[in-house]
């Protein structure tokens, strides 16, 4: 059957968002994470997060900790189970390990992303690019390390991220394949908050991923109030 909302993307049948800005600088009102680096934020119930790829072609890993309990974390496997499908697309659920619901997707331009690669490490680039040598290289679990540390979340429970935008597909053999992913500039993914959270997000640093390049990710939240966050 393939995926439904990569299809209605093909048929040009999902809205991209009207993004002002581009490669040299992030829309008014928006922040711009740095190629290879990551953030976190905080996000009230309501709250909803905006996550643009303002240059295409660029992955952005997206983990969420429930801000009350910071051992409730965003489950990939729940998600999964529960949704009954490897693809997210509006209206998916995202899950904890404790089974709650900490965000829906409420908007999605693309229909691509991925729930099943655990977000890049120096062991990924030791491992995977020999081309690199060992040489120490900028990570997305790196990042998000450095983003949710300073907020009391322990490293050693930062599981599989949602990778957003990134095109992860099996053949028959089961064998995984990565392609670039299908993002243009002002390509959006938004989701709203279920749970006071804090959401890691990073711009991926695996090249692999992001058809040989890294370049920014752009983000805003609109809080439930009507103020920008």
């Amino acid at each position: 059957m393939g995926n439904p909302g990569y299809a209605r993307h093909r048929a040009g049948l999902t809205p991209r968002l009207e993004y002002a800005g581009g490669p040299a600088a992030p829309a008014p009102g928006w922040t711009r994470i740095a190629p290879q680096h990551g953030v976190a934020v905080e996000l009230g119930v309501g709250d909803r997060l905006s996550i643009v790829d303002p240059c295409g072609e660029q992955v952005s890993d997206l983990y969420l900790v429930s801000a009350a309990e910071l051992r409730e974390q965003f489950s990939a496997g729940r998600t999964i189970d529960y949704g009954n499908s490897l693809y997210v697309s509006v209206g998916s659920m995202l899950f904890s390990n404790r089974s709650h619901v900490m965000a829906e997707v409420v908007a999605d331009s693309v229909g691509v992303h991925d729930l099943t690669l655990t977000p890049c490490s120096q062991d990924t680039f030791d491992l995977l690019y020999p081309e690199f040598e060992g040489a120490a290289h900028r990570s997305c679990f790196g990042n998000l390390c450095e983003a949710l540390v300073p907020h009391g979340v322990d490293p050693d429970r930062i599981g599989t991220t949602l990778n957003i935008f990134m095109d992860v597909w099996t053949d028959e053999s089961g064998e995984l394949h990565i392609d670039p992913p299908p993002t243009r500039p002002g390509d959006v993914f938004r989701i709203s908050a279920h749970l006071p959270l804090i959401a890691g997000i990073t711009a991926c640093s695996a090249e692999k991923s992001n058809n040989g390049h890294c370049t920014p990710i752009d983000w805003r939240i609109d809080r439930a109030d009507g103020t920008l966050g």
